[in-house]
C-alpha cells in the first residue's frame, strides 16, 4: 500500500470533528494535515482522534482564529511551529518520519486569505499575505539521497489559469491576481519544490479544491478554485503515484468550503 497524506481545511476541528472523524474511517490516510483548526493546543480534541487510530498528533493551535495540526499513525518528531512575518499566528508546523527507506520532513502550511481588497497600500490583510509569501521562500524542499520534503496546506492561492472557474473575471479577486499569483510561483520555484498537482495534469484542465459558501448551488454553479497544494522535493517525483480531490466531502452535513486532498506515494 502506498504512503498517504491529506489536507484539508477543516474550518474548526471542534465543530466539524465528527467529518474528520468520517474521513479518517472511510479514507484511513497515514497521514491527515489540517489547517484552520481554531483552537488553542488543549482544546484540540485529541483522545477522538486516538481512538481511531492516529496516535501522533503535533498541534500549532490559537484560540478561535488559524491553526493546523498533523495527525498520523506513525511516529511523528516536531521539527518546527515557524512564525512569519513577526506574527505570533499559528500558521505552520513542519514534522518528521520515517517512509520507505527515507526520512521525511512534512510541512503544514496554512496561508493567510488576504482580505477583499488586492491592494496592499490600503489592505493590511493583503500586505501580510504577500509578505508571509516571501517569507516562505526560506522554507526550501530540502533532500538528498535518504531524504526528501513535503509541503501541503491551504495555501490560498490558485496560481494557475486553469486553477479557477474564470480566469478573466478573478484576475482582480483575491488568490488569482496576477500579484499573488507570480511572486507565489517564484517563490515555489526558487524554493526548488515540485507542484504534484499538476506535475502530470494538463495545465488547461480545471482543478478546484474549494467552493464558497455564498454559492446558493455551489456543485451546479461549480465556480472552484485550488487553494490547496501538495509540493515536494525534486527526489520524491519519480515516488508520487498521483491524488485524489474529495469533491463529494463539500456536501457533507455542515461541510468545510475546502475538501480533502488524498497524495499517494510508493514509498512503503
Amino acid at each position: 500500500m502506498p504512503l498517504t497524506i491529506a489536507t484539508w481545511n477543516i474550518n474548526s476541528v471542534r465543530l466539524r470533528l465528527p467529518l474528520v472523524e468520517r474521513l479518517l474511517v472511510e479514507v484511513a490516510p497515514d497521514i491527515l494535515c489540517l489547517q484552520e483548526i481554531k483552537c488553542p493546543d488543549d482544546l484540540f480534541p485529541l483522545a477522538a482522534i486516538r481512538n481511531l487510530g492516529y496516535e501522533h498528533i503535533a498541534v500549532s493551535g490559537q484560540k478561535g482564529y488559524h491553526g493546523v495540526a498533523t495527525l498520523s499513525r506513525r511516529p511523528l518528531e516536531v521539527v518546527d511551529r515557524r512564525r512569519f512575518c513577526g506574527i505570533e499566528d499559528c500558521r505552520h508546523i513542519s514534522v518528521r518520519f520515517s517512509a520507505g527507506g527515507k526520512l521525511l520532513l512534512l510541512h503544514n502550511f496554512y496561508v493567510p486569505a488576504g482580505g477583499d481588497e488586492p491592494d496592499p497600500e490600503i489592505n493590511a490583510k493583503f500586505r501580510h499575505k504577500l509578505d508571509f509569501v516571501a517569507e516562505m521562500n526560506a522554507i526550501r524542499a530540502e533532500h538528498d539521497e535518504v531524504s526528501g520534503s513535503i509541503l501541503v496546506g491551504d495555501l490560498n492561492i490558485a496560481p494557475l489559469e486553469h486553477d479557477v472557474w474564470s480566469h478573466k473575471q478573478l484576475l482582480k479577486v483575491v488568490s488569482h491576481t496576477p500579484v499573488e499569483t507570480e511572486r507565489f510561483e517564484a517563490m515555489r520555484v526558487a524554493a526548488g519544490w515540485v507542484d504534484l498537482m499538476r506535475h502530470d495534469v494538463p495545465h488547461d484542465r480545471k482543478l478546484y479544491t474549494w467552493w464558497s459558501y455564498r454559492a446558493q448551488d455551489w456543485a451546479a454553479s461549480d465556480r472552484g478554485r485550488r487553494l490547496d497544494h501538495v509540493w515536494a522535493s525534486p527526489n520524491l517525483v519519480p515516488c508520487f503515484a498521483g491524488y485524489d480531490i474529495l469533491r463529494d466531502a463539500r456536501g457533507w452535513d455542515r461541510p468545510s468550503d475546502h475538501v480533502p486532498v488524498i497524495a499517494r506515494f510508493d514509498l512503503d
